[in-house]
Order: C-alpha cells, then sequence, then structure tokens
C-alpha cells in the first residue's frame, strides 16, 4: 500500500505477481506497472462528410475517447506509469497536435453534429491529459518531488517545444490563463527549456528564409557575400509556382505566424529571448519582401474561386499576425519594462526608439503596424514614463509614419499622428481595423477584397475593467463564451455557466479553472450543476404596440390587407398631363353645393300645420319678446346727461387730508400751490417773444428768495469788497469779504466758463 505524503519518485507498492500470486515491491514508477493498452492515433474529420469516412471517423474517434477517459480515471501513480511508459499514448497524443484542425483549416465539423460533439469530447480530454501531465502537484498526498518531475517530462519527451507551440494554437482561445500556468510550471521547473527554445528560434527565422527562397526573392541577410547558383534564374516565383505549392507555402506562412503569436500571447516571458535573435529586424523584412509577391499571385493568377478566397484569407491573417507579433515582442520587451519603472529605464528607452527607426525603412509594414497600434500612443506613454525624451527624435519618427502613409498610398482613418500626439494622454495601444484589404493594390477578384471575419474570432480576447472583471458583453459573445465552456465541460447547464459567467466578469478563462480546481464561491455551489437557461420573456412586437398619427387611415399597411392601388403612383401620374390637369374643376363643383345655401334669401316662410300645435317651433323659432329693445328705443338712457369736460378729463389729483399732514408736508403743499399759481399765471401771459433776460432774473430771485424766507433761510450779508477810500481805514465787514473772497475765488471766475456759459443759453440770454 502507498504510504501518505511520499512523493512519487520515492514511493514503493507491493502487488502480487504472476499466477502463483507472489508478491513483490516495486517503485511506483516501474515499466511493469504499465497497463497493457493500446492507444490509437488520431485522424482528423472528413472534409467531405461521406457518410462512410463519416461513420469510420466515428468509430475510431470512440476508441480514442473511451481511452482517455480511461487514462484520466487513474490514480496518480496508474496515470504516471501509462504516460512515461506506454508508447503507444505518446503516439496518440502526438499525432493529435499535428492532426488537429485548427482555427482556419476546413473541417467536416459542419455537416455532422455527432462528427462535432465527438471532436468537442476528444478535444478537451486530451487537454485535461495535458494538464494532468504538466502538473506535478495533484493534492497533498499525490505529488511528485519537483527535480524529478523536471528530469521526466524532460528526459521522456512528453513536452518539448513543438508540442507546447502547438498547444497554444489549439488550446489559446478562451484558455490562455491556464495554458500560461502549464508552460510557466514547465519552464519553472525545468530551464532547459529555455535553452530548447533559443535552438528553435532559429529555425523558425529559417522558415521566412525558405518562404522567400520558393518566392525567388533573396533575402538580405542570408545572400549578402553568397554567389548565386546557376540555376538561380530559373528560380520559381509566386506568380510561376504551380498551384499546389503556392497554396502549400501560403498554409505553411499562416500556421508559423499564428503559431508564433499564440505562444508569445500566452508565454510572454519568451518575449526577449526571441528578441535576442534579432527578431524584431527580420520579421519586417520578411513582410516588405514575402507580402506583395504573395497577395499579388493570389489575386493575378487564375485559381479555383473557394481556393483563392482560402489563400487570400490565409495571406491577410499572416499579415495580421505579423504585426501583432512586432507589437508583443515591443510591449514585453521594451515597453512594460519602461512603464514598470525597471532598472536601466534609459537603455530600454533607447532600444525601443531604435527599434521604430528600423521600421522606417520597411514602408508597408509600417503604415500596417501605425493602423493597428499607432505609434503616437507608445510615444505618448514614453513620454510620460521618460520625460528626458528628445523631442527631435520623436518627431522624426512621427513624420516616417506620415511618410509610410504617403508612400503605400493609404489614407489614415484617424487624425495625424503628429497633429495627435500632443494631446493624448495615458493612451493605450488599440487595434484598427481587419488588415484584410490590399494597402496598395486595387479591386480584385470579387469575393477577395472582402475583410477576414473568422480571423478575428480565433483569436478572441476578453475584455476587463479596472478591477480585472470583464466589462458586460453583447449577445453574441455570451453565447459564444456559453459554447466555449460547454464544449470543454458538456455535463454543465447554461443556466450553472450563465451564472457562473456573471460572478466572475465574464471571463471563461476564470471559470474553467474555478470549477476545475473546485474553487466556486458559495453562492455558485450550491446551484444546480445541470440548471437550463431560463426562459427569456419576449418582448411585444414593435408593430402591435406603435402609435402614430397615420394609424388606421386608407394606407396604414400593417393594418389593411387591400389598399387603393389607383391612389399609388411613383413619379408623374401615367395619363395626365398639364393640360388635363388645368381642365379638371372637379374640386369647383365640390365647392358650389357649399356656396349655394349662402345665396338663396328667403323674405317669407310659410307655415304649415303641425301636428303638436307649437307653430313657431316647427322651424326651429323660438317667441320673440321685444320689450327690450322697445323700452330703450323710446328712452334715451343717460344720453342727455351732459358732463362737464373737467370733471370727464381732469380728475382732481389725489390729496393728502389736512388733519393728518405734518408740519413739512403743509409748507411743502402750501409752496406747490403757489409755485402752480405762478405758472398759471406765466402761462397766462406767455407769448412767443423772448423776454428781457434781467427781468427774468429779477422774477427767479424773487422767487427763490420768496421761497427761502418761508423755509426760514437766511441769506449771507451783501459782500462789500470796495470798502472806503484808501487810507482811511476798512471796516471789519470789508476786511471779512475781501478774506473770502480771496479763499473762495478759485471755485469762480474763468474756472467755470463753460458751464455758466451753458447755463446762460439755458435761460435763454444767449440765441442759439
Amino acid at each position: 500500500m502507498a504510504c501518505a505524503k511520499v512523493p512519487l519518485d520515492e514511493l514503493h507498492v507491493t502487488e502480487h505477481f504472476g499466477p502463483q500470486g507472489k508478491e513483490r515491491t516495486l517503485p511506483a514508477l516501474h515499466p511493469d506497472r504499465k497497463e497493457e493498452r493500446c492507444f490509437l492515433p488520431f485522424k482528423p474529420p472528413p472534409e467531405d462528410g461521406t457518410p462512410a469516412l463519416v461513420e469510420e471517423f466515428l468509430e475510431h474517434a470512440q476508441f480514442i475517447s473511451e481511452d482517455l477517459d480511461w487514462l484520466l480515471a487513474l490514480p496518480h501513480d496508474k496515470f504516471w506509469c501509462q504516460v512515461v511508459f506506454d508508447e503507444s499514448l505518446q503516439g496518440c497524443l502526438d499525432s493529435y497536435l499535428r492532426h488537429a484542425p485548427r482555427g482556419l483549416d476546413p473541417s467536416g465539423l459542419s455537416s455532422s453534429p455527432a462528427v462535432a460533439d465527438m471532436q468537442r469530447n476528444i478535444h478537451r480530454s486530451m487537454f485535461m491529459v495535458f494538464l494532468r501531465m504538466a502538473t506535478h502537484k495533484e493534492s497533498k498526498e499525490h505529488f511528485i518531488t519537483p527535480a524529478v518531475f523536471a528530469e521526466i517530462i524532460y528526459n521522456n519527451y512528453l513536452f518539448d517545444i513543438p508540442k507546447i507551440l502547438d498547444l497554444c494554437v489549439l488550446y489559446g482561445k478562451g484558455n490562455s490563463q491556464l495554458l500560461h500556468k502549464m508552460i510557466d510550471n514547465i519552464f519553472t521547473q525545468q530551464p532547459s527549456y529555455y535553452g530548447d527554445l533559443n535552438e528553435t528560434i532559429p529555425s523558425i527565422i529559417q522558415v521566412f528564409d525558405i518562404i522567400l527562397q520558393k518566392c525567388g526573392i533573396q533575402s538580405e541577410d542570408t545572400g549578402a557575400g553568397q554567389p548565386l547558383k546557376l540555376n538561380a534564374n530559373r528560380c520559381l516565383t509566386a506568380m510561376t509556382m504551380p498551384e499546389e505549392e503556392l497554396a502549400d507555402l501560403v498554409s505553411y506562412m499562416c500556421d508559423t505566424c499564428t503559431t508564433i503569436h499564440s505562444f508569445l500571447d500566452i508565454f510572454p516571458e519568451a518575449c526577449s529571448t526571441f528578441k535576442q535573435h534579432n527578431f524584431l529586424n527580420r520579421l519586417p523584412s520578411f513582410y516588405e519582401m514575402a507580402v506583395p509577391d504573395l497577395e499579388k499571385a493570389v489575386k493575378k493568377r487564375n485559381f479555383d474561386k473557394s481556393l483563392q478566397e482560402d489563400m487570400w484569407r490565409r495571406v491577410s491573417y499572416s499579415r495580421k499576425k505579423m504585426v501583432e507579433i512586432a507589437h508583443l515582442l515591443l510591449q514585453h520587451a521594451c515597453l512594460q519594462p519602461i512603464l514598470e519603472g525597471s532598472e536601466n529605464v534609459a537603455s530600454f528607452v533607447e532600444d525601443l526608439l531604435q527599434n521604430f527607426t528600423t521600421f522606417l525603412q520597411e514602408k508597408r509594414f509600417l503604415a500596417d503596424y501605425d493602423e493597428q497600434f499607432p505609434l503616437a500612443d507608445d510615444i505618448s506613454l514614453l513620454q510620460q514614463a521618460f520625460p528626458h525624451l528628445d523631442e527631435t527624435r520623436t518627431s522624426y519618427l512621427l513624420q516616417g509614419v506620415e511618410s509610410a502613409w504617403e508612400s503605400v498610398g493609404k489614407k489614415r482613418s484617424f487624425p495625424s499622428a503628429i497633429s495627435s500626439s500632443n494631446h493624448r494622454a495615458g493612451a493605450k495601444s488599440k487595434t484598427g481595423r481587419d488588415l484584410a484589404a490590399s494597402p496598395t493594390e486595387g479591386a480584385g477578384v470579387s469575393g477577395v477584397r472582402e475583410e477576414l471575419r473568422g480571423a478575428e474570432a480565433v483569436s478572441y480576447t476578453p475584455r476587463k475593467g479596472d478591477n480585472g472583471a470583464v466589462c458586460t458583453v453583447s449577445a453574441g459573445e455570451l453565447e459564444s463564451l456559453l459554447s466555449h465552456i460547454r464544449d470543454l465541460l458538456p455535463d454543465l447547464g447554461e443556466g450553472f455557466i450563465l451564472a457562473c459567467l456573471e460572478e466572475y466578469g465574464y471571463n471563461s478563462e476564470l471559470v474553467i479553472n474555478n470549477i476545475l480546481e473546485d474553487k466556486l464561491a458559495p453562492s455558485l455551489d450550491k446551484l444546480d450543476r445541470a440548471m437550463a437557461r431560463p426562459v427569456k420573456n419576449e418582448l411585444p412586437p414593435v408593430l402591435s404596440t406603435r402609435s402614430n398619427v397615420f394609424d388606421d387611415d386608407e394606407f396604414d399597411v400593417f393594418n389593411r390587407d387591400r389598399l387603393d392601388m389607383s391612389r399609388i403612383w411613383k413619379g408623374r401620374r401615367q395619363g395626365e398631363s398639364v393640360r388635363a390637369t388645368l381642365d379638371d374643376k372637379q374640386h369647383i363643383e365640390e365647392q358650389r353645393a357649399r356656396y349655394q345655401a349662402y345665396q338663396t334669401v328667403v323674405d317669407e316662410i310659410p307655415i304649415a300645420n303641425n301636428p303638436s300645435g307649437d307653430q313657431d317651433n316647427a322651424f326651429g323659432l323660438d317667441d320673440y319678446d321685444d320689450d327690450y329693445d322697445d323700452t330703450y328705443d323710446a328712452n334715451q338712457i343717460g344720453a342727455n346727461d351732459l358732463d362737464e369736460e373737467d370733471e370727464l378729463l381732469n380728475r382732481r389729483p389725489f390729496t393728502i387730508p389736512q388733519v393728518l399732514r405734518t408740519s413739512k408736508q403743509v409748507q411743502e403743499f402750501d409752496d406747490d400751490e403757489e409755485e402752480d399759481e405762478e405758472d398759471k399765471n406765466e402761462a397766462v401771459k406767455k407769448d412767443h417773444f423772448i423776454q428781457d433776460p434781467a427781468v427774468l432774473r429779477e422774477r427767479a430771485e424773487a422767487r427763490r428768495a420768496a421761497m427761502q424766507s418761508r423755509k426760514g433761510y437766511r441769506p449771507p450779508p451783501a459782500s462789500n469788497v470796495v470798502g472806503g477810500p484808501k487810507g482811511r481805514g476798512q471796516t471789519q465787514e470789508t476786511i471779512q469779504d475781501r478774506r473770502r473772497k480771496e479763499a473762495s475765488k478759485s471755485r469762480g471766475a474763468n474756472h467755470n466758463r463753460r458751464s455758466m456759459a451753458d447755463r446762460k443759453r439755458n435761460k435763454g440770454m444767449i440765441p442759439s
């Protein structure tokens, strides 16, 4: 029996062996403990959907599915014995990684629901097997020593770089979080995989050189200093190579680009290794040389329509992935260390600017890169994180982007990078439209010019908010998430999956991880895992609830089955002319009967015998009582009353009773009466001649003196500054008058001539 809390590599078990049942003790990991079972290699689903091929696939896939279910049900020690020592199992796993349908590969899954269900079951079981193989500790009782685990997976080739790349392509959509944990654990426990990756990258770069060589293009890096071969002039190009060879070449490029992007997106720690091999320089150069020739060949050559559309979709998808690969490398190897404030920030800034400067030579690549990930956004982030950035250098880069757009003949769908970079703050890199449309070529074959829509679905990324939760998703995205989770966990109901998605912010990776690790929230554990999806109440149709002023009219097609089509026409009515329209007097005849009622005048109305006896009411007439009119016709009420003019027009103004007046109000009232009397007297004597100014001054002075005397004002004594003869002495009054004149002479004299002149003019002394 196995002992508790002992690693599997140190565990020994006692078993019965042989026909006699003798007991023997063996290590837990021993070839003799392996079960004899033959795992079949995987075969892809048939593409044409022939019934015989479909039946053969289902039978073959059923054996594989049962074997994988049996393997996953084994205990920890038995599972690892089967994985390490069963070569047929490794052949089955390798065959699935090689032949499983990718995102853009045509497959027969849509032809038969049974084929699709079987493929989903195998796909999920394969992933669970690899996930268990990458875990060295399943529980506290079942685990392997990390060092021994690293030797097991590395020496037995349970994982290698090609397998890891295929896993990223097949399971990257929706499982990136689990895959990252898997790959990170593999590279952490066994650092030798970094060395294998370092040796694999030159092979990936060699793939690009092979594609260029097949297209008859000599790479600048490989062709420098090497003599041309004798048969170099007879090398095939993309326009002359056979159809099948060109299709294989395009598929080869698409698979390579998709694989690299999936791996770097899931495991960004590998970006620095790729960058060390000068991958950021080789990729744009390959893009600039290979993409135009392949696009031209796909457009110009006469292929089968379906093949041509598939090749164009793959070329467009490859372009998009190459741009995203460059962005991932720059983001994780250069920009992210700068934003995180790592050491030697200046070196990372210089490296990033140097890569951008290298892009300036590749005009087409730079324009496509700037369309998906505007360079101005990255420079704006760089300026915020590193204020000492060279302004001249950044302006040069942005001008180079403008030049790249002009050289490829593309029109920008967003503002200029130079004008918009000055006011962008905290902007994040954003993707533009798909790159399916050719940037330089004109209209191509029908159907080829359509943008790649299915490619975007292959690389689905959940939208996350500030707190890590995914924002609200559309109905289509929700259905995609439900379908994806049900593919991996078919025993769960849609209602339960929907509740989990709502709980974890529509993050499918987090939902799958928590379900597999049994870490769901307490509120979700109480739910039935087979719960169906709640029925959505359908809204009433719009036509039944609409309200319009034209409802139920003669042209309401929603409520009427038959319309008078003679009253409906487009443009000028057929059979009509201007003369016929003018001669049509129908509207006059329609109005004639209305106006004839106004021209009939009846002086006498004959009254016939009315059975009721009420002859007046027979015509709606009432008895007329003229007493009111006779009264006012004979008596002129108020007509003979005499109304004085003063009584009707000049009403007595309101005055305060004398008893209620104060002394001040009494005095003011008397003054007002006197002024009114004087004004009346003057009004009587008023003529149209200018009176003597001296007389006017005397009257005004008299009125002023009388008013002041009534108010108790005592005028100052008359001034006498002349005084007596000189030498005889002056009186005290004269001396005071002279002092007063001397003190106030600045107030008068010539200092207010204008005001005095205006005053004289207003008084009539100076003719205007």
